[in-house]
């Protein structure tokens, strides 16, 4: 009978049977200690997945964004000049009435008498402050909803008593009945002036 020793080291086997090249070497040598290495050659096909899809990602999202930008920009363009200001209608005619005058401070420095004459298209006309004996024409430079802005250019002024540009802004009165106007000047000395009243 073998003795511990004889069996742990299996030194009685090696004594009495010659060595196999099948038990030659044991497979418990053979085994390592550190994991296999990992294959690469699937890391190239993974990574381009992966850039593919962030590509494919980001072009949604581009494009989901672009159509909303797109859309904006579209409904912006539909939008026709003509349709959004009031009816050129409204304004085209000869219109007269007082006006009241304030300062920056709103103090009251003078009434005045204007006539205005808008012609056709409502883009251009022409005015007289007769109290002042000056006149000038109209230019559209503005419109809205229900608002036109016209620039004033003063063509004479025999008395030296207007200012040389101002802003005219008219827009229906709430009854129907003619325009609400409102003219905007700097004086030679830097003040401001408005100017209310109707035009009838």
């Amino acid at each position: 009978m073998d003795t511990a020793a004889e069996l742990e080291s299996g030194a009685g086997d090696r004594r009495e049977q010659p060595a196999s090249s099948a038990t030659a070497v044991s497979p418990v040598r053979q085994m390592s200690l550190w994991p296999p290495p990992r294959s690469t050659r699937h890391n190239g096909r993974r990574r381009r997945q992966v850039t593919v899809l962030a590509v494919a990602v980001s072009a949604v999202l581009l494009a989901g964004g672009g159509a909303t930008a797109w859309a904006l920009l579209a409904g912006i363009a539909d939008e026709d000049p003509e349709e959004a200001a009031a009816p050129a209608e409204e304004f085209v005619g000869s219109w007269a009435g007082e006006m009241v005058q304030v300062d920056t401070e709103g103090d009251h420095v003078a009434d005045w008498h204007a006539e205005v004459r808008i012609e056709e298209g409502a883009e251009r006309g022409s005015t007289a402050w007769t109290t002042f004996s000056c006149s000038g024409t109209l230019v559209l430079s503005a419109g809205d909803n229900n608002r036109r802005v016209y620039a004033y250019t003063e063509t004479a002024d025999p008395q030296d008593r207007c200012v040389d540009e101002a802003e005219l802004t008219v827009w229906p009165a709430a009854d129907g009945g003619g325009l609400r106007a409102e003219w905007s000047s700097v004086t030679r000395e830097g003040t401001r002036m408005i100017s209310t009243g109707d035009l009838v």
